[in-house]
């Protein structure tokens, strides 16, 4: 009798995992957490996408505002401290009569009273030149500076067919053929507003004396000055040379000759017209480390 139950003892046994795992699970219980899948790559991590901005358009230069209007009042200094200025200051040369000045269209004053005025085309100063006359003249401001340059421009009759010195305030060479009226430029300059004096060379080495930059370009325009005088003495005396060896050598069979000195003159004539320009670019570049202070 017992070994009939044996075999449904041991079926049940059996039989009891199964039904077991069939049961529904309690809510109670806390589920297995899942294992990573590794076998896939990782999604990447997507930033979020941005709108670009708004870009305001570019401005109209031809709608830009326009600056304010110029109300600066034009200066005009006598020569007792007063000051006097107008909007409108015009230099008056009647026919008969003397020069003056006319503020504003209305205040006349005369030069001799004047010791400086400014109008829309610069700064003037009416000052005595050196070693002339006591006669003032009125001499225009180029540039401001420790060392300020002032030039005053006339026309003047030239009768020299060589030209002369001074047409530029430090050693201008002016090969001019024949006479006429031209325009000349005189430049002096003022070191520390002290008093007028002729823009040469050696003027400003005296004046530089405490810049050593200033003083080689000064010597580097000293030297090339040096050099268009011998370049024009030399062309000049072997063109005359030349002439009046063509004119001996001439005769009736073979006629006129050129000399071959004439030939000779023209490159010496060349060289000022090469070097004419760096003595006088030395000389603004002296003044121009002086007032910088290189």
């Amino acid at each position: 009798m017992l070994l009939r139950f044996i075999p449904l003892l041991a079926l049940s046994a059996f039989a009891q995992p199964a039904l077991a795992q069939q049961t529904p699970r309690e809510l109670s219980t806390v589920p297995a957490p899942a294992l990573p899948d590794t076998t896939r790559p990782a999604a990447p991590a997507t930033q979020p996408v941005l709108a670009p901005a708004p870009t305001a358009p570019a401005p109209d230069p031809r709608r830009a505002p326009l600056p304010p209007a110029n109300t600066t009042r034009y200066a005009v200094g006598l020569k007792t401290g007063e000051v006097l200025r107008g909007y409108d200051v015009q230099v008056r040369s009647p026919v008969f009569g003397r020069m003056f000045l006319l503020i504003d269209g209305q205040q006349k004053l005369d030069f001799n009273d004047v010791r400086y005025y400014e109008d829309e085309t610069g700064f003037y100063v009416r000052t005595t030149l050196p070693g002339r006359s006591k006669r003032e003249s009125t001499l225009r401001r180029d540039r401001v500076g420790r060392i300020s340059l002032y030039s005053i421009t006339s026309q003047q009759y030239m009768n020299n067919p060589y030209g002369g010195y001074g047409g530029y305030g430090y050693g201008g060479y002016s090969p001019y053929g024949m006479g006429g009226y031209r325009t000349v430029r005189n430049e002096y300059f003022s070191k520390d507003n002290g008093p007028i004096e002729d823009l040469s060379i050696r003027n400003l080495q005296l004046a530089t004396t405490d810049s050593p930059a200033s003083q080689q370009l000064l010597a580097d325009a000293r030297r090339y000055q040096r050099i268009t005088t011998l370049s024009y003495v030399g062309a000049g005396g072997l063109l005359l040379a030349g002439v009046l060896s063509s004119f001996g050598n001439s005769n009736s069979t073979n006629g006129f000759s050129v000399s071959p000195l004439v030939y000779a003159a023209i490159p010496l004539a060349i060289v000022p017209l090469v070097i004419g320009g760096k003595s006088q670019n030395s000389v603004k570049q002296a003044v121009l480390l002086y007032n910088t202070g290189r």
